[in-house]
């Protein structure tokens, strides 16, 4: 497993997975259609560490950018990618009485 750390956590992307689907995994928020390194939507920039890519990427890529949908981390990668924002739920209130039943029934 290798270290993958984003703007806002970080992570051990798992065997066999690609950056984007252990940034998915984790709740990263990320463009992409392909999967396959030819649309180059999921460009990500690349703040440090290396990456391998399965396939050579047909995207333009500048060099400190990397396709996450058709690479896997060399060794420990710093991405410049957020976490999707998710509300918190809120804590039920000991004041909260709950509903015996739902009768669609009565007139």
């Amino acid at each position: 497993m290798t270290l993958v750390a984003t703007l806002d956590t970080s992570f051990d992307l798992l065997e066999g997975e690609t950056l984007l689907e252990g940034l998915e995994r984790t709740g990263h928020e990320l463009e992409y259609q392909c999967r396959s390194g030819y649309c180059g939507s999921c460009r990500t920039r690349l703040i440090s560490g290396e990456v391998r890519y399965i396939s050579e990427p047909l995207a333009f890529i500048s060099r400190n950018e990397v396709l996450p949908c058709c690479c896997v981390p060399v060794d420990t990668v710093h991405l410049d990618v957020a976490r999707s924002y998710v509300p918190e739920q809120p804590a039920l209130s000991e004041e909260l009485e709950p509903q015996s039943s739902l009768d669609f029934n009565k007139s």
